[in-house]
Protein backbone atom coordinates (compact mmCIF):
# COMPACT_ATOMS: atom_id res chain seq x y z
CA UNK A 1 0.00 0.00 0.00
CA UNK A 2 1.48 3.30 -1.00
CA UNK A 3 1.30 6.67 0.78
CA UNK A 4 -1.41 8.13 -1.51
CA UNK A 5 -3.78 5.33 -0.50
CA UNK A 6 -2.80 5.21 3.16
CA UNK A 7 -3.04 8.96 3.87
CA UNK A 8 -6.75 9.32 2.94
CA UNK A 9 -7.58 6.21 5.01
CA UNK A 10 -5.78 7.64 8.05
CA UNK A 11 -7.55 11.00 7.66
CA UNK A 12 -10.91 9.26 7.26
CA UNK A 13 -10.20 7.13 10.33
CA UNK A 14 -9.33 10.22 12.38
CA UNK A 15 -12.53 11.96 11.25
CA UNK A 16 -14.60 8.93 12.27
CA UNK A 17 -12.90 8.81 15.68
CA UNK A 18 -13.51 12.53 16.15
CA UNK A 19 -17.18 12.23 15.14
CA UNK A 20 -17.63 9.37 17.60
CA UNK A 21 -16.04 11.43 20.38
CA UNK A 22 -18.35 14.39 19.62
CA UNK A 23 -21.37 12.09 19.66
CA UNK A 24 -20.32 10.49 22.94
CA UNK A 25 -19.70 13.88 24.56
CA UNK A 26 -23.14 15.15 23.47
CA UNK A 27 -24.77 12.04 24.92
CA UNK A 28 -22.81 12.34 28.17
CA UNK A 29 -23.72 16.02 28.60
CA UNK A 30 -27.39 15.35 27.81
CA UNK A 31 -27.46 12.51 30.34
CA UNK A 32 -25.83 14.79 32.90
CA UNK A 33 -28.51 17.47 32.63
CA UNK A 34 -31.27 14.84 32.63
CA UNK A 35 -29.82 13.38 35.82
CA UNK A 36 -29.60 16.86 37.32
CA UNK A 37 -33.29 17.35 36.55
CA UNK A 38 -34.03 14.05 38.28
CA UNK A 39 -32.50 15.56 41.43
CA UNK A 40 -34.85 18.54 41.14
CA UNK A 41 -37.74 16.13 40.67
CA UNK A 42 -36.84 14.28 43.90
CA UNK A 43 -36.75 17.50 45.92
CA UNK A 44 -39.93 18.92 44.41
CA UNK A 45 -41.79 15.67 45.09
CA UNK A 46 -40.58 15.83 48.68
CA UNK A 47 -41.85 19.39 48.88
CA UNK A 48 -45.21 18.42 47.36
CA UNK A 49 -45.53 15.59 49.90
CA UNK A 50 -44.94 18.01 52.78
CA UNK A 51 -47.54 20.56 51.70
CA UNK A 52 -50.66 18.43 52.42
CA UNK A 53 -49.34 17.81 55.95
CA UNK A 54 -48.77 21.53 56.39
CA UNK A 55 -52.28 22.31 55.16
CA UNK A 56 -53.88 19.66 57.40
CA UNK A 57 -52.02 20.94 60.44
CA UNK A 58 -53.06 24.51 59.67
CA UNK A 59 -56.65 23.51 58.88
CA UNK A 60 -57.33 22.56 62.50
CA UNK A 61 -56.44 26.08 63.63
CA UNK A 62 -57.67 28.10 60.65
CA UNK A 63 -61.10 26.69 59.91
CA UNK A 64 -62.38 29.97 58.45
CA UNK A 65 -59.34 30.40 56.16
CA UNK A 66 -60.57 27.71 53.78
CA UNK A 67 -59.88 29.83 50.68
CA UNK A 68 -56.17 30.16 51.48
CA UNK A 69 -55.81 26.46 52.25
CA UNK A 70 -57.66 25.53 49.06
CA UNK A 71 -55.41 27.82 47.00
CA UNK A 72 -52.29 26.14 48.43
CA UNK A 73 -53.68 22.67 47.66
CA UNK A 74 -54.66 23.62 44.11
CA UNK A 75 -51.29 25.27 43.45
CA UNK A 76 -49.50 22.19 44.79
CA UNK A 77 -51.53 19.93 42.48
CA UNK A 78 -50.83 22.15 39.46
CA UNK A 79 -47.12 22.17 40.29
CA UNK A 80 -47.11 18.37 40.58
CA UNK A 81 -48.65 18.12 37.09
CA UNK A 82 -46.07 20.60 35.77
CA UNK A 83 -43.33 18.45 37.30
CA UNK A 84 -44.70 15.33 35.58
CA UNK A 85 -44.65 17.10 32.22
CA UNK A 86 -41.14 18.45 32.80
CA UNK A 87 -39.87 15.06 33.99
CA UNK A 88 -41.09 13.53 30.73
CA UNK A 89 -39.11 16.13 28.74
CA UNK A 90 -36.24 17.59 30.84
CA UNK A 91 -34.70 20.57 29.12
CA UNK A 92 -37.69 21.14 26.82
CA UNK A 93 -38.42 24.91 26.78
CA UNK A 94 -42.21 24.49 27.02
CA UNK A 95 -42.03 21.98 29.85
CA UNK A 96 -39.53 24.11 31.78
CA UNK A 97 -41.73 27.20 31.37
CA UNK A 98 -44.81 25.28 32.55
CA UNK A 99 -42.98 24.02 35.63
CA UNK A 100 -41.56 27.47 36.38
CA UNK A 101 -45.03 29.05 36.18
CA UNK A 102 -46.58 26.38 38.40
CA UNK A 103 -43.77 26.75 40.93
CA UNK A 104 -44.27 30.52 40.95
CA UNK A 105 -47.99 30.08 41.69
CA UNK A 106 -47.21 27.58 44.45
CA UNK A 107 -44.65 29.92 46.01
CA UNK A 108 -47.20 32.73 46.01
CA UNK A 109 -49.85 30.51 47.62
CA UNK A 110 -47.40 29.38 50.30
CA UNK A 111 -46.48 33.01 50.90
CA UNK A 112 -50.15 33.87 51.49
CA UNK A 113 -50.41 30.91 53.87
CA UNK A 114 -47.42 32.19 55.86
CA UNK A 115 -49.03 35.62 56.13
CA UNK A 116 -52.30 34.12 57.34
CA UNK A 117 -50.47 31.89 59.83
CA UNK A 118 -49.08 34.99 61.53
CA UNK A 119 -52.57 35.68 62.88
CA UNK A 120 -52.67 32.33 64.72
CA UNK A 121 -50.25 32.23 67.65
CA UNK A 122 -51.38 28.73 68.68
CA UNK A 123 -50.58 27.45 65.21
CA UNK A 124 -47.16 29.11 65.23
CA UNK A 125 -46.44 27.49 68.61
CA UNK A 126 -47.46 24.00 67.43
CA UNK A 127 -44.47 21.64 67.47
CA UNK A 128 -45.82 19.74 64.46
CA UNK A 129 -46.19 22.97 62.47
CA UNK A 130 -42.72 24.09 63.45
CA UNK A 131 -41.18 20.79 62.32
CA UNK A 132 -43.11 20.86 59.04
CA UNK A 133 -42.03 24.42 58.37
CA UNK A 134 -38.37 23.64 59.10
CA UNK A 135 -38.49 20.61 56.81
CA UNK A 136 -40.12 22.69 54.09
CA UNK A 137 -37.43 25.36 54.45
CA UNK A 138 -34.71 22.72 54.19
CA UNK A 139 -36.38 21.29 51.10
CA UNK A 140 -36.60 24.74 49.51
CA UNK A 141 -32.83 25.06 49.92
CA UNK A 142 -32.30 21.64 48.36
CA UNK A 143 -34.51 22.62 45.41
CA UNK A 144 -32.41 25.74 44.89
CA UNK A 145 -29.16 23.71 44.89
CA UNK A 146 -30.60 21.06 42.57
CA UNK A 147 -31.90 23.73 40.20
CA UNK A 148 -28.46 25.35 40.10
CA UNK A 149 -26.83 21.99 39.29
CA UNK A 150 -29.39 21.41 36.53
CA UNK A 151 -28.85 24.84 35.03
CA UNK A 152 -25.07 24.32 35.14
CA UNK A 153 -25.42 20.98 33.32
CA UNK A 154 -27.74 22.56 30.72
CA UNK A 155 -25.24 25.37 30.20
CA UNK A 156 -22.39 22.89 29.62
CA UNK A 157 -24.51 20.90 27.16
CA UNK A 158 -25.64 23.98 25.23
CA UNK A 159 -22.14 25.47 25.16
CA UNK A 160 -20.60 22.31 23.80
CA UNK A 161 -23.43 21.74 21.31
CA UNK A 162 -23.19 25.31 20.01
CA UNK A 163 -19.41 25.34 19.68
CA UNK A 164 -17.55 24.56 16.49
CA UNK A 165 -17.22 21.86 15.13
CA UNK A 166 -19.85 20.00 17.26
CA UNK A 167 -22.50 22.46 16.05
CA UNK A 168 -22.04 21.05 12.54
CA UNK A 169 -22.67 17.47 13.70
CA UNK A 170 -25.13 17.89 16.59
CA UNK A 171 -28.35 17.97 14.57
CA UNK A 172 -27.35 14.90 12.55
CA UNK A 173 -26.71 13.09 15.84
CA UNK A 174 -30.25 13.87 17.09
CA UNK A 175 -29.44 16.91 19.23
CA UNK A 176 -31.61 19.42 17.39
CA UNK A 177 -32.68 21.93 20.02
CA UNK A 178 -30.89 23.46 22.94
CA UNK A 179 -31.95 22.46 26.44
CA UNK A 180 -33.82 25.14 28.42
CA UNK A 181 -32.77 26.43 31.80
CA UNK A 182 -35.21 26.12 34.70
CA UNK A 183 -35.79 29.70 35.81
CA UNK A 184 -38.61 30.44 38.20
CA UNK A 185 -40.58 33.65 37.76
CA UNK A 186 -39.55 34.93 41.17
CA UNK A 187 -35.88 34.11 40.60
CA UNK A 188 -34.61 36.97 42.76
CA UNK A 189 -36.71 35.86 45.72
CA UNK A 190 -35.61 32.26 45.32
CA UNK A 191 -31.97 33.25 45.72
CA UNK A 192 -32.78 34.17 49.32
CA UNK A 193 -33.66 31.34 51.69
CA UNK A 194 -37.38 31.17 52.50
CA UNK A 195 -38.39 32.77 55.78
CA UNK A 196 -40.66 30.87 58.10
CA UNK A 197 -41.35 32.70 61.32
CA UNK A 198 -43.09 31.60 64.49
Amino acid sequence: MDLTTLLPLVVLGLLVVYAVSVYNRLVALKNRYQNAFAQIEVQLKRRYDLIPNLVETARAYMSHERETLTAVTEARNAAAIGLEHAAARPGDPGAMAELAGAEGALGAALGRLNVVMEAYPDLKASENMRQLSETLTSTENRVAFARQAFNDAVMQYNTYKQSFPPVVMATSFGHKQDAALLEFEDSAEIQAAPRVSF
